[in-house]
Parts: C-alpha cells; structure tokens; sequence
C-alpha cells in the first residue's frame, strides 16, 4: 500500500491494515496469546502475541498523547519520557510489562478502543491539519500517526501469519 498522503487515505490504511490484523489476533486462542514464540521487536529476542499486542497498544496510546499535550501547549518527550528513539527495543519491553496484567481479551478489546480514539482524533482534523505542515520535526501529523498505527498494523498482520503458519494455526 502506498503511503498516506490524505486525511481518507490515512483512515483507509488504518481501517484496512487493523482489519486483517484484528481477524488474525482475535484467531488465535487465549491460551496460546502468551507464548513466547514469535520473533521479537529485538535482535534475537523473542515475544508473545499478547507482547505484540501490547506494543500496538502502547505506540497508539503514545499517539494520543503526544496530541494530547499538544493541544495543550505541553512539552512532548518523543518517542516517550525516558526513552530516545535509538532505545526502542527498550520501549517495546516497557510497552509489553505496561500491558502484562491484562488478560489477552481484554487487551484486544484496549487495542480496539484506542484504534476508535486514533480514528476520531484523525476525523477531528482537516487534510491541511494532517498533512499541510510539519507536525514533528520534519514529519507531519498525519505521517506521524501513520508511522504509529497503519505502518505497524500492517507489519504486524505479516509477522502473525507466518508465525500462524509455523505453529500450525492457519
């Protein structure tokens, strides 16, 4: 898919990429969610999918409120307070403990409601508001939500399904 480069093309990316993501995370059994069996964020690491999960769910929230103290004339620690971009692998292990105590519905069922809160954050802005200037750095709203939502999912539902395939699930 190409990269989004309009308030509609933004939301059709979210839309399409959660979509086949959310089908295969809700295929996979509960009981199976916590198995540290997937490739990992990092280098020779090894996650969950309820970590994979977790990690989805923490770079949306970290979305919201980075416009959430925007909108407030509050100051952004990107990517997040403690953290520099080159300490992602770092981040993804803070994202994964945030969300260990949720149960794997549960954690879908936040997933979910933070992708309703992305969506609507993005419905509330003009394409001029989303692309028409830079947001971060050089990067404007609408690539900065992208990076964060639709880019992940995506990679995501790839990494689900040939972890599916190897564990015999689909």
């Amino acid at each position: 898919m190409a990269i989004p480069q309009s308030k509609a093309e933004l939301l059709t990316a979210i839309t399409d990429n959660y979509g086949k993501l959310a089908a295969d995370l809700a295929s996979i059994p509960a009981d199976r969610a916590r198995e540290a069996t997937l490739e990992g964020h990092s280098t020779g690491t090894q996650m969950s999918v309820h970590d994979l999960a977790a990690y989805l769910l923490g770079w949306g929230e970290l979305v919201c409120k980075w416009h959430a103290k925007r909108l407030a004339n509050a100051p952004v620690d990107f990517p997040e307070t403690g953290f520099k971009w080159n300490e992602l692998g770092r981040l993804a292990q803070k994202f994964y403990a945030d969300y260990a105590s949720l149960t794997y519905p549960e954690l879908l069922g936040r997933l979910e409601r933070n992708r309703a809160e992305i969506v609507a954050l993005i419905d509330a802005h003009s394409d001029a508001e989303l692309y028409g200037e830079p947001w971060y750095e050089k990067w404007t709203l609408g690539r900065m939500i992208q990076f964060n939502t639709a880019s992940p999912y995506a990679n995501a539902h790839s990494r689900l399904r040939k972890w599916k395939k190897q564990q015999g699930l689909g």
